[in-house]
């Protein structure tokens, strides 16, 4: 072998050993992004130390550093996913990010931390506001059940029709004494006891009982059931209640107020055997058990059921409905012309949408806490504030509801909107007059009602 044989000899081997020393401490470093093999202590030094030998031999001048290298130290927020892996040094078996291109992905990353920062900040203030906006809201309405409370409930009979208290109706019964002001409000004219609620739940449970038997004296009932008193049977009453107020899951088999309400649906059946149970009536009694013990909840539903338009509603009473539906559409007329006349001319009946409204007292078709809030100035006004409230509906919608046709009209209407801030919806009631040609709600639904009286005797008579 020649002399210049051995030296390339030697030569190929330092070479392979400085090569397998190099990937020696490679594979050490491992690839610190992604963590496969643990870091020596100075091999965060590494790439750093590289990346300034390679500028010093390609000459490059090197850049002071920025002034917003250390805004990453001062910030409560980083995101921490892959838009971090723009600032990491490339491994040490790869040639380092030039400068222009490392200084170009910082100010990319200080960027990005910049956005997400302002968004962080956008949100706590949302956040802040919402809290300041809750504790304003408790705060008014602990002073007002203070008012309630200390001014109103004690001397009730003297300032109940104050324009102090109206006002404190309209603007929401705190629910601390909202069950105590509705029982006031709508009285106990068929000076029920809790003890005849007792007789009447007893007697109820028997029925329950022979009913399920199948026993003779449960037959017996049945055949001189009318339709009403049918439609009032144990398997109806099961059913709705499953139905009332689904997402609250608290009325369903097995919730906490299960067999109250069945109860109070029971009692009242054999209370009022003529009027028997209606659908819609388990919402109305539901209200009443959040609001009411078990005893005062019967007392309270059925006077309130007793009101001259809940039992026109509940024992459907055609002539007295249309009556009432006559009336409405005086009102909607004079307050909604534009609407009116479209409603008319799609043929848009008012029963296709009042019949649920009324007969559920907008506890199915609103937010419970605003149908609260709708059944605090019902209290106050009785039933025209029902028929006001159906006209705010539907001016508050009378933009969209113009350019609708039947059917999308009637959808809208039974299946209103399940966000509707309260505030819209008293603002746009407040707009709504409830009087036409200087007569009031009742002057007009009396007047209807003596005509249809005279037309039903076959003397009609003019119109005032």
């Amino acid at each position: 072998m020649s002399v210049s044989s051995v030296l390339l000899f030697m030569d190929r081997n330092l070479l392979a050993r400085k090569q397998n020393a190099r990937l020696d401490r490679h594979s050490d470093l491992g690839w610190k992004l992604f963590g496969k093999m643990p870091l020596r202590e100075n091999a965060q030094k590494e790439p750093k130390r590289m990346q300034k030998e390679y500028e010093d031999k390609a000459g490059a001048p090197r850049k002071p550093p920025s002034p917003k290298q250390n805004v990453r130290k001062n910030l409560d927020f980083e995101p921490l996913s892959t838009t971090a892996l723009i600032l990491e040094d490339r491994p040490a078996n790869l040639p380092a990010k030039p400068a222009e291109e490392a200084q170009k992905h910082r100010q990319q990353y200080e960027e990005m931390v910049v956005q997400a920062k302002k968004r962080e900040l956008k949100e706590a203030r949302r956040r802040k506001k919402q809290l300041e906006e809750r504790c304003r809201l408790e705060e008014s309405i602990g002073n007002a059940a203070l008012t309630w409370n200390n001014e109103v409930l004690p001397h009730w009979e003297t300032v109940w029709s104050s324009r102090k208290v109206r006002d404190l109706w309209w603007q929401g019964i705190p629910p601390s004494v909202r069950g105590k002001v509705w029982s006031l409000a709508i009285g106990n004219e068929l000076n029920i006891t809790h003890e005849l609620f007792d007789i009447c739940l007893a007697r109820a449970k028997e029925r329950w009982r022979s009913f399920s038997a199948g026993g003779p004296e449960a037959e017996s009932e049945d055949a001189g059931f009318s339709a009403a008193d049918r439609e009032a049977s144990l398997e109806l009453i099961k059913l709705d209640i499953s139905r009332t107020f689904p997402n609250l899951c608290i009325f369903q088999q097995g919730g906490p107020y299960h067999d109250t309400l069945h109860s109070i649906l029971g009692a009242y059946t054999c209370y009022r055997p003529d009027v028997g149970y209606v659908q819609g009536m388990s919402f109305i009694a539901a209200v009443l058990i959040l609001n009411l013990d078990t005893a005062d909840a019967f007392i309270a539903f059925s006077n309130l059921l007793n009101k001259p338009c809940q039992m026109a509603f509940f024992r459907v009473d055609h002539g007295l409905m249309l009556t009432y539906f006559a009336a409405f559409e005086v009102f909607f007329e004079e307050n909604l012309p534009k609407l009116f006349a479209h409603f008319k001319k799609n043929n848009l009946t008012p029963d296709i949408y009042l019949i649920d409204w009324i007969f559920t007292l907008y506890s199915k078709s609103l937010p419970l806490d605003l149908a609260c809030r709708v059944w605090d100035v019902f209290c106050r006004d009785g039933e025209e504030f029902l028929f006001r409230t159906a006209l705010g509906l539907l001016k508050l919608f009378e933009d969209i509801l113009t350019k609708m046709d039947f059917i999308h009209v009637a959808q809208f209407l039974t299946r209103l909107p399940d966000h509707l801030p309260a505030e819209e919806l008293f603002a746009s009631i407040a707009t709504i007059q409830m009087q036409s040609r200087n007569r009031k709600w009742a002057q007009v639904l009396t007047a209807l009602q003596r005509d249809s009286r005279d037309v039903e005797r076959g003397s009609p008579s003019l119109r005032h």
